[in-house]
């Protein structure tokens, strides 16, 4: 059975104006934010690999690596229930809702990720018929995704935190756990010897204003280290009014293109709880828009509440990307 250290991912570093977080990923496993964001980070993991040249993928907050979902934590909110198990769902047939369309290309290969991953964690061959149990974070999804050639960088300061990731990372000769601060890891790590890095910054945003100034800060002095660089950036949505201007300062960024795609669960009126969330990808690759204008409808349709809606534009556009 492979090994699956499990729990939450890390808090920003402490700061003056950011007091310590009690933030804990296990209750949030497999929901529809980890949905979008996956399936975007394999997404763009696919894209950099066609090229042979490898290259440095760099998770500021790599968390412990893996969940499961029925633990104490991930029962107790469901989240999963409204994410991933949706999209695998091994009851039997007459049991599922009504079957969907295929799923996109960028969707079906997060799924099959996932599944796999399941499988190998509990030894079984995968789409059977006992439940989906374990969930694969970021770090462990692009560690199985790397060619000889790649290699990741995950950041995570807690301390059972980080050693849970690195004994999740300790299969993987390519991947490595780092106990520093992922902002700062940006500054220190670009540019890779490789000259080409994808950066996936993804903060538990328990101190929102101040995790928007961190994340564009350490965008803007990677794009000065590396300039081609790729940034996909989560950032949650209760409110309409509260991402607004984090958008507007991204569209200033010193990057040729800057693309935007939002999943909202349901409508955007509540401060009280997450109803969507969004992908800000910085110089996206050639094409990648088109991807997601496939995934993102698919998503809405498969996770979606009530009014539930999806959104993808350029904040910024180079000619021809």
């Amino acid at each position: 059975m492979a090994r699956l250290p499990l729990r939450r991912k890390s808090p920003p570093p402490a700061t003056p104006h950011n007091a310590p977080m009690n933030y804990k990923h296990s209750f949030h496993a497999g929901n529809f934010a980890d949905v979008l964001k996956h399936a975007t980070l394999l997404g763009l993991i696919e894209a950099f690999q066609r090229k042979d040249s490898g290259f440095l993928l760099l998770d500021t907050h790599g968390g412990r690596g893996g969940y499961l979902l029925d633990s104490g934590e991930a029962q107790k909110t469901g989240e999963a229930e409204g994410g991933i198990l949706k999209l695998i769902d091994r009851r039997p047939i007459e049991q599922q809702p009504k079957r969907r369309a295929s799923p996109p290309p960028l969707v079906a290969a997060y799924v099959e990720a996932v599944d796999r991953f399941d499988a190998k964690t509990f030894a079984h061959s995968g789409h059977g018929i006992a439940p989906l149990r374990a969930y694969p974070g970021s770090p462990l999804l692009a560690a199985r995704a790397l060619r000889p050639q790649d290699r990741l960088v995950a950041c995570e300061l807690q301390p059972g935190e980080q050693s849970a990731l690195a004994a999740a990372l300790e299969p993987y000769p390519r991947a490595k756990a780092e106990a520093r601060d992922g902002y700062a890891a940006v500054r220190a790590l670009l540019p890779p010897i490789e000259r080409r890095a994808l950066v996936l910054v993804d903060p538990p945003f328990e101190a929102q204003e101040a995790e928007y100034d961190a994340i564009l800060g350490a965008v803007r002095q990677g794009l000065e280290r590396l300039p081609q660089a790729v940034f996909a950036v989560w950032f949650p949505i209760k409110r309409r009014a509260g991402v607004a201007r984090f958008l507007r300062r991204a569209a200033e960024l010193p990057a040729k293109s800057v693309l935007l795609a939002e999943l909202l669960v349901r409508p955007d009126d509540s401060p009280l709880r997450m109803n969507g969330c969004g992908m800000l990808i910085v110089n996206p690759p050639y094409r990648f828009d088109q991807a997601l204008s496939q995934a993102l409808p698919y998503l809405r349709e498969a996770l979606g509440e009530t009014q539930a809606s999806s959104r993808l534009d350029w904040l910024k556009r180079e000619e021809g990307a």
